[in-house]
């Protein structure tokens, strides 16, 4: 038999990325107001056919970096070599927005959930370019709050410039090979020129950089030490270092040498997932930098880089979702099974699996966007202190909660395909192999779930949280709250029992249990919200916002993850000391753990 004869699966149809999406455009339409929804909405209908054909189209042009290092008479030149697509992914971004929308701020404290909606929609065809483009939004934000009046005159423009001619893009060099989220022990110096430059006090850095994104960009913000070892992370400043120099030139200009300011590609990293992103490690030997803000303040100085970057993992993955879950859902429609009498769709088991996963994706996706709008208000001044208290909390929390569980989200979707679910065409390898990255990169769940235990040292953060939840729970109009007795019966307990949870000292095993529960009682809280608005302006899904909120509290894993907090609370030092038997096969010394 030829290929051509016999039977042929029909092709899937995906619709406009974003008019397909209920999800988001309620998310919008609840939280914006009418004349910016509106405005919004029509660009964001433009983008969605954009994403399918111009970005999808470039995305077929990206292929891995390569990195030169020397030329063929032995001289060193560290030629890093990008692809077509991936330098044409970041332009369309660069045009779009992404990050200028955020510092135009057109709609104020809206315009962060304007340009996240447009990171969501791009991400599943994005090849990770939100890499460095959100660190490029985070050195932005830390050059308009601590920058020299230079850098705020000719560098922060750049960042944020629409022109993808003149724009910039930043990396963020932290880790080291002392440690990856502990950069107590960094290596790399910093020593005064005795010299003040156009962008302030000229230093040179010494030291090795073990693990850089984005090293095809123009700048990067880097982590230094000013102080003695023995100072740990209180003896690091926060820098601008140009990967070139000079660093303002006309585009006319020739692009100076990759080494002209003494930074140096050790190797590319041959990485798991994200393999566009030129991940590099760096040697920097007497290289010109400039500092940021105060010194010795460098951890301060650069966590609204990191603030902002955990909010493009978490929005970002929830994207790559969006796409894993429209490709099912789509197959859905025209895959017919039972010898071509039934189409997948109308299969009530294979629809119940869909919809579980559907269920993820809007939990996690008002929970991304619940931080979202939280920090447009931070950055705008209009948030009231409980709002900055919340964000504190939700940050690292959207981003370790996202990461947990859009993945396994996404191989369930790929099993709705069956075998062509595991062919890489579909894109779902890609999608499940960049997004197991968010569980390690700017944080690791552990390491995330000890910085919402460092929030909580001040009691009014967990304290404004909680008070959040039970005053949308008592908002809830009494005919709606008779159809969430199931739920609110568990969700307001789950509050309680955070205030307690938080309380010092933390036992040592409570901070990873303490975060799910917390990123679950957030996704559920923020799904009661919808559902509240939905119901009041009689939305057409007000019964499937309802249902999703009742069905996440209930079948989601809140029950699931109150019951690891208890018992990690409740964790007995013997338990502690099975653990690293288990481990290890042996038993620890005395008073080690």
């Amino acid at each position: 038999m030829r290929i051509e004869e016999g039977f042929q699966i029909p092709p899937y149809k995906e619709e406009n990325v974003y008019t397909s999406d209920p999800v988001l455009r309620g998310i919008l339409k609840r939280t914006l107001p009418p004349s910016v929804f509106e405005e919004i909405n029509q660009d964001l209908v433009r983008f969605g056919n954009e994403v399918l054909t111009s970005i999808r189209d470039m995305g077929t042009k990206v292929t891995p970096p390569n990195l030169v290092q020397y030329d063929q008479w032995g001289r060193r030149i560290d030629d890093l070599q990008t692809s077509e697509g991936w330098r044409g992914l970041k332009a369309i971004a660069q045009k779009e927005g992404m990050p200028g929308i955020f510092y135009e701020r057109t709609y104020g404290e809206h315009s962060r959930s304007y340009g996240f909606a447009k990171v969501l929609l791009m991400s599943g065809d994005s090849h990770m370019v939100f890499c460095p483009l959100s660190m490029s939004d985070g050195a932005a934000r830390v050059i308009e709050l601590a920058g020299s009046p230079a850098m705020k005159e000719h560098v922060l423009p750049k960042l944020i410039s629409r022109d993808p001619q003149v724009a910039f893009t930043a990396g963020q060099w932290m880790t080291e090979r002392p440690g990856g989220s502990d950069v107590s022990l960094t290596e790399t110096k910093a020593a005064y020129s005795g010299q003040s430059g156009q962008f302030g006090p000229v230093y040179h850095l010494d030291g090795f950089k073990w693990f850089s994104s984005a090293t095809d960009s123009d700048i990067s913000v880097a982590l230094a030490r000013t102080g003695s070892l023995q100072d740990g992370s209180r003896g690091l400043s926060l820098f601008l270092v140009p990967l070139r120099l000079p660093l303002l030139r006309q585009p006319s200009d020739a692009k100076p040498s990759a080494i002209s300011n003494n930074i140096f590609v050790h190797r590319l990293k041959n990485k798991f997932g994200t393999i566009p992103v030129p991940t590099a490690e760096l040697s920097l030997q007497n290289t010109e930098a400039y500092l940021i803000g105060n010194q010795n303040q460098g951890v301060k100085q650069i966590t609204p880089v990191l603030n902002i970057t955990r909010l493009y993992s978490a929005t970002g993955t929830v994207g790559g979702l969006r796409k894993c879950l429209s490709i099912a859902t789509a197959y859905a429609r025209v895959r017919a099974i039972h010898q071509g009498t039934q189409l997948l769709q109308d299969n009530p088991l294979h629809v119940a699996g869909l919809a579980s996963i559907n269920l993820v994706y809007r939990a996690l996706a008002h929970l991304s966007f619940g931080a979202v709008r939280l920090l447009g208000k931070s950055e705008c001044g209009v948030a009231t202190q409980d709002e900055l208290n919340r964000l504190k909390m939700l940050t690292p929390t959207a981003k370790a909660f996202v990461a947990e569980h859009a993945a396994t989200a996404m191989e369930d979707a790929m099993a709705c395909l069956g075998g062509a679910g595991y062919m890489e065409e579909n894109g779902f390898g890609r999608q499940i192999r960049d997004a197991l990255v968010e569980k390690i990169w700017e944080g690791t769940t552990n390491i995330l779930a000890l910085d919402i235990v460092r929030a909580a040292r001040d009691p009014s953060v967990v304290l404004s949280f909680v008070n959040w939840g039970k005053g949308v729970i008592a908002s809830c109009p009494e005919a709606l709250a008779a159809g969430y007795k199931e739920a609110f019966d568990i969700l307001r307990p789950a509050l309680d029992e955070l205030i307690d949870a938080y309380k010092q000292p933390v036992p040592s095993l409570m901070p990873r249990a303490g975060l799910f529960v917390v990123g679950h009682v957030a996704s559920s809280v923020y799904l009661l919200e919808q559902a509240i608005w939905s119901n009041a302006v009689n939305d057409s899904q007000k019964h499937v916002d309802s249902e999703v909120f009742n069905r996440w509290v209930i079948e989601g894993g809140l029950t699931k993850a109150l019951t690891d907090l208890t018992r990690a609370r409740n964790a007995r030092s013997d338990r502690l000391e099975s653990n690293y038997s288990i481990v290890f096969d042996e038993q620890p010394l005395k008073g080690k753990l």
